[in-house]
């Protein structure tokens, strides 16, 4: 499974339009499209930042999307004054996804960016699957957690999504100290980690854990 995500900030003002054009808009168009596992949306309505995701069957499936999505996109990211400019466009491999419960009304999510040396990513997987998600039913709140890699730079983000802020706050603690014994153990290095509200849920992508 694959998924293509869509990081762009605007006017903080403007978030809750953007998150409804998604809604009514975006997430109808695309998720007609041949191969689509849906669409989710992450929310800072303080800074205006969003991370848009939709996930695909395989890699054909979202090179084909690709222009199509393009246009879609562009218009979704004007309705909160975004520019390309301050657009990234990354398409990953879903390497897990561990779901315990639907996200409900209110979910937030945690996301961290980490690189390592290029190349394929096995070994972080394997680590991740048998050293991290074993624990994270335990955390205050957990409802699930995906990891996706890019073999060709090195990098991974993970999204752990809790059902409030409140119980992500809880398990802050928890989860820093997993992922620097993970990070540290496997010589990489995490360039960012960053809390969001969970918007729109709206992904079928399979267990795999």
């Amino acid at each position: 499974m694959y998924a293509r995500s869509t990081t762009f900030r605007g006017n903080p003002a403007a978030i809750d339009d953007g998150i409804a054009y998604t809604r009514e808009k975006v997430l109808p168009a695309v998720t007609q499209m041949d191969g689509c596992l849906g669409l989710a949306m992450l929310a800072d309505r303080h800074t205006g930042r969003c991370i848009v995701t939709t996930s695909w069957d395989d890699a054909e499936a979202m090179r084909r999307s690709a222009e199509a999505v393009r246009s879609i996109r562009e218009t979704a990211i004007a309705t909160v004054g975004g520019t390309d400019a301050d657009t990234e466009v990354v398409e990953w491999s879903v390497a897990v996804l561990h779901r315990v419960r639907e996200a409900p009304e209110g979910a937030a999510t945690r996301v961290i960016w980490t690189k390592g040396p290029i190349g394929p990513m096995d070994h972080v997987v394997d680590a991740f699957r048998t050293s991290i998600v074993p624990h994270l039913d335990d955390l205050p709140g957990f409802c699930s957690v995906s990891l996706l890699v890019h073999h060709d730079t090195g990098r991974s983000a993970t999204a752990t999504t809790y059902d409030s802020r409140q119980t992500m706050n809880r398990a802050r603690g928890q989860s820093q100290a997993m992922r620097e014994e993970f990070t540290q153990h496997l010589g990489r290095r995490v360039t960012e980690v960053a809390e969001f509200d969970l918007v729109l849920a709206h992904l079928r992508v399979p267990e795999t854990v």
